[in-house]
């Protein structure tokens, strides 16, 4: 979702998480990351260390490989496992197809296959339409599935939907990949461990989200399944996602992943999205009511809601949050890791007004 048309200073803003600032933990890494000198590429400690804790996560076979941002982690992981001829199939909702320019398929060669999905979620039978003209030299291969947890839509995949993805997508010859950019939120609304959404549902690759849940600018790719994904190390440099200073990038994802700061800051923000639901649907029925409606599921840190123009142009004056693409009536609501129950309470005031 673009907001570039959002008020220019507002008091707070509900577009998106990637407004929010960094977490104070996440400068205190970094201040402590920037001592002497240490080896260029990852060959520093604060990147081994984050290594061992990726596979602490997600199990002893866990690659874990630090990137720049959560497009660069999309391409580099479906561009590792995929031939030229491949294809992704996803949600038609998806970051990559939707909100990444084209870069899967710029910069990566990758077709995508995207299929509408109700409430932003891919189903083993919405999947399937996909997969046709296999070994036909006149279609992209479909090679692999990609879904977004949680999805664009602010909904969650249950363990139990994974992991029918990804028996569905390896009996098909292909890989699961999951672009986790707020991976955190689904595992902290769901009341189980990263594991349980990936390496242990049947997953292949995962892109691991940093700076919507709080970091200043670091992700991951997590290769779950040894051989999902060949020629990673070469690919890093080619897509411009090598850091030189990695122990910059690694010392963020240590400070989030390192322990519970994940899980604490995504449940804070769901906590707040669910505030704001939950005044939102308060006002159904009353005299405050202004014809706003939630329109998805509330299941993660956003709230998607359908509201009068004229409700939404008098919040805009205070708060920024814009339009969902395609539906001008539809408006996304989003959390962050650092908004107050004032916060919350002041947009829900004027929505009422």
């Amino acid at each position: 979702m673009n907001s570039h048309d959002a008020p220019a200073q507002p008091r707070m803003s509900f577009a998106s998480d990637n407004w929010a600032g960094a977490h104070p933990e996440v400068f205190t890494a970094l201040a402590e990351a920037n001592t002497g000198h240490a080896p260029a590429y990852g060959g520093d400690a604060w990147t081994a260390r984050f290594r061992e804790r990726v596979r602490q996560l997600f199990g002893a076979d866990a690659e874990a490989f630090p990137v720049l941002n959560g497009t660069g982690a999309n391409v580099l992981a479906l561009q590792a496992a995929l031939p030229r001829w491949g294809a992704v199939i996803c949600a038609s909702t998806a970051h990559i197809t939707s909100d990444e320019t084209g870069a899967p398929e710029k910069t990566g060669g990758l077709k995508l296959l995207s299929v509408a999905a109700p409430n932003g979620k891919l189903t083993p039978e919405l999947a399937d339409a996909e997969v046709w003209g296999i070994g036909s030299e006149h279609r992209a291969q479909p090679l692999a599935i990609s879904i977004s947890q949680s999805t664009e839509l602010g909904t969650c995949y249950t363990p139990d939907e994974i992991r029918a993805l990804a028996e569905f997508a390896h009996e098909h010859g292909m890989v699961l990949h999951i672009d986790g950019s707020r991976l955190g939120n689904a595992a902290a609304h769901l009341g189980v461990s990263l594991a349980a959404l990936t390496s242990e549902a049947g997953a292949d690759l995962l892109s691991l989200g940093g700076t919507k849940n709080g970091l200043l600018g670091a992700e991951a790719v997590v290769v779950l399944r040894p051989g999902a994904a060949e020629g990673i190390p070469f690919l890093r440099k080619i897509d411009l996602q090598l850091a030189s200073k990695m122990r910059f990038v690694s010392a963020q994802l240590l400070a989030l992943y390192g322990g519970e700061l994940w899980r604490d800051s995504a449940a804070h923000a769901n906590a707040m999205t669910a505030r704001l639901a939950a005044g939102i649907a308060a006002l159904e029925g009353t005299a405050q009511d202004s014809g706003i409606r939630i329109a998805h599921p509330v299941e993660s840190n956003a709230v998607f809601a359908t509201m009068p123009a004229d409700v939404a142009a008098r919040a805009q004056e205070r708060f920024a949050f814009g339009t969902w693409p395609g539906d001008p009536n539809l408006y996304r609501l989003m959390c962050a890791w650092d908004t107050q129950p004032d916060d919350v309470d002041a947009l829900l005031a004027v929505l009422a007004a």
